[in-house]
């Protein structure tokens, strides 16, 4: 779509606005586009709207099916990262249903997870994030960027092999770039793992409620682990790059933190459960949620608020505001008290109804079909626009945290997370250490998403170990039976590749009678909340500073872009420029080869 008129705001002494919209900017939960006023004589973004024009709607037809359908629905949601959903929902049902997976079954659907998290976040971040950071982008949008990039010597060349900070932006080239091919070929790898435990991808054919249906034979175990030691050199080397990329950035363009920077309102909802200790009991939610091999919580301003599922859980509002749809506090709870006994609020997913109504899109008004979930804040009353950090960043800084993980492989600290790997072809036996960082911001989101494939590669290894000791004991169950009870409620936590995810599930009669899954994308695209508060995209860019050397009339928009792209939201296929006449301005990626888009 195009803007069909050129506008100016109203503008101020010594600033020179223009309106300029990239949309679509990349395949979502519905369109992602980005709306913002520049100030060009400031270098600045003056303001920003997130928008997304296409409604789904799994929450209406979910109503009335048979919950055992759930997870097989809800991993149509995405074509990315659906294997996550199908999980959460094995969560939430598991829940509802009074049962737990058997060990060896929880292993299994760990490590599919975690070769899940390595294959999407390898191919995001090499071949799409990584784009933006290339020798010709650099060369297109900061050209005096590159030159002192081809005079800096990179400090880890001894472990990537790579002499100057240069040399790798040139290895990210797309579609020539040694780096780029050498990752889709590990994405390659790591989905064949993901294939191994969840039959397919990305719509699980073997995770149910109850268990999998994956068999357990010592090969399948073998035959993952010679895939995950293929690819673990490539791992750290993926680190050093990146951290000698956006240490360099910092250092060659002063200020530079401030693109994509917010607040730290970090929310992380702790994946891959610990078989001995989960019971998914809503009474022994908080037992089990702080034994998650990634720790949940919610961090406000630096420091770890809570731990605790239940409050997480209790503490998730969804408000409308600027989204298209009526509210639904008129109509009857579905879900008053939680099983503790704890009042539920009525805008609670537990309580949701949706009810759309598409509008013309109006910045002063409504403008997006995504609604604005937000974490309630007993301690000061706010409704905070959490954020996912794309993922990793929030995992990592709620985990280091927290101080829980404890395992052979990765160890939590207080203040950072410990992350061992073996010797692998060439390179020796290396632990990485993941240190908290002054900003929550465009770089260290995406510096964390190297450092979280080495985390999943770590304890991919764990889980191997614990699941081929089980098999060696003759623990070979991964199946447990059930019914589906008459009444019942359910919720699942876990964490998507891009962050939070939480399905919530109530039955009646032995049908849904409500289901609501809330994936990152809501919390991290949402618009402005009915008290006026920016979601996270649009908190990221506007007021940002323009790093670009370019004017309006070949303006790239490159900072932004790696604002909201920092968050991960989904793929990237396609992305178009608009001035405020329709004109398209620039097409910057064309949609990446061999990359399947939901």
């Amino acid at each position: 779509m195009a803007l069909t008129d050129r506008t100016r705001a109203p503008q101020r002494a010594g600033e020179q606005l223009v309106e300029m919209a990239w949309d679509p900017i990349t395949r979502i939960i519905g369109n992602l586009g980005i709306y913002t006023k520049i100030d060009f004589a400031n270098r600045r973004v003056a303001e920003c709207h997130a928008t997304s024009s296409l409604f789904r709607g799994y929450s209406v037809f979910m109503k009335g099916k048979d919950p055992r359908d759930a997870g097989f629905i809800t991993s149509r949601i995405c074509g990315i990262c659906g294997d996550n959903h199908t999980t959460c929902s094995v969560y939430a049902q598991n829940m509802a249903y009074g049962i737990k997976t058997p060990p060896l079954g929880e292993d299994i659907i760990n490590l599919g997870e975690a070769a899940e998290y390595m294959f999407d976040h390898t191919l995001f971040q090499d071949n799409l994030v990584f784009v933006d950071f290339c020798e010709a982008m650099v060369k297109a949008t900061n050209p005096s960027v590159l030159q002192r990039a081809q005079r800096t010597a990179a400090p880890n060349a001894e472990i990537h092999g790579y002499r100057t900070i240069a040399e790798i932006m040139e290895a990210f080239n797309p579609f020539e770039g040694e780096v780029y091919k050498q990752a889709l070929q590990v994405s390659r790898t790591t989905r064949e793992m993901f294939c191994l435990m969840e039959g397919r991808h990305v719509h699980p054919s073997t995770v149910y409620p109850g268990g999998v249906g994956t068999m357990p034979e010592p090969s399948l175990f073998t035959d993952y682990l010679s895939r995950l030691i293929s690819i673990i050199d490539f791992v750290k080397q993926a680190v050093a790059m990146n951290d000698d990329v956006f240490d360099f950035f910092y250092e060659a363009l002063p200020g530079y933190e401030e693109v994509g920077r917010r607040r730290v309102l970090l929310g992380c909802w702790g994946a891959w459960q610990d078989p001995d200790v989960v019971d998914y009991r809503y009474e022994n939610m908080t037992r089990w949620g702080r034994a998650m091999n990634v720790t949940p919580g919610v961090v406000v301003d630096g420091q770890l608020v809570t731990t605790d599922l239940v409050d997480i859980n209790l503490g998730i509002r969804i408000l409308l505001g600027s989204s298209y749809y009526e509210d639904w506090v008129n109509e009857d709870p579905f879900v008053t008290h939680d099983p503790l006994g704890n009042p539920v609020d009525m805008r609670h997913p537990w309580n949701q109804t949706t009810l759309p109504v598409p509008q013309k899109r109006d910045f002063e008004n409504k403008y997006s079909w995504v609604m604005s979930p937000r974490w309630y804040d007993k301690r000061t009353g706010e409704n905070l626009a959490l954020d996912t950090g794309g993922g990793p960043f929030a995992r990592l800084y709620v985990t280091a945290l927290a101080g829980l993980v404890d395992t052979p492989y990765v160890k939590a600290t207080g203040s950072s997370v410990r992350i061992s790997l073996p010797r692998g072809d060439r390179l020796p036996e290396t632990t990485l250490e993941w240190r908290i960082p002054q900003w929550s911001n465009a770089i260290e989101r995406d510096r964390a998403r190297a450092y979280f494939i080495a985390y999943a590669a770590a304890m991919s290894l764990h889980f191997l170990e614990r699941a081929m000791e089980r098999v060696r004991g003759g623990d070979v169950k991964v199946f447990q039976d059930f019914t589906v009870p008459d009444e019942g409620i359910g919720c699942g936590f876990h964490e998507a590749v891009r962050g939070v995810l939480s399905h919530h599930l109530v039955i009646k009669d032995k049908k849904i009678a409500n289901y609501h899954p809330y994936p990152p994308t809501p919390w991290n695209a949402s618009p402005r909340d009915i008290h006026g508060v920016p979601g996270p995209y649009e908190d990221a860019v506007q007021d940002m500073p323009i790093f670009e050397e370019n004017g309006p009339d070949d303006f790239k928009g490159v900072d932004i872009m790696r604002a909201v792209r920092s968050f991960d939201p989904c793929l990237p296929c396609g992305v178009h420029m608009y001035l405020g006449n329709g004109t398209v301005l620039k097409k910057l990626h064309s949609p990446t080869f061999g990359a399947s888009h939901g």
